[in-house]
């Protein structure tokens, strides 16, 4: 089975490498592919989030910048 996980922190997943996971991940039941989100972010910034159109409270995850990142992800 293979997992993959997209977030902005891909240095919080590395201790789950020690628990349960990992026992997963050494006998090959389990692949795990981390992907930081901000590697398909387009400007200087890295920026994956915005203000929500209309204003308001709160951010929101930029489409555009999760839709290649999925897609990529896909194709493995």
């Amino acid at each position: 089975m293979r997992i993959d996980i997209v977030t902005i922190f891909p240095e919080y997943v590395e201790p789950l490498r020690h628990a349960l996971l990992g026992k997963a991940l050494e006998q090959g039941i389990l692949s795990v592919g981390v992907h930081d989100l901000r590697d398909w972010a387009q400007d200087a910034h890295k920026s994956v989030d915005d203000t929500p159109c209309g204003g308001g409270p709160g951010m929101v995850m930029k489409p555009t910048v999760w839709g290649p990142a999925l897609d990529d992800i896909a194709l493995g």
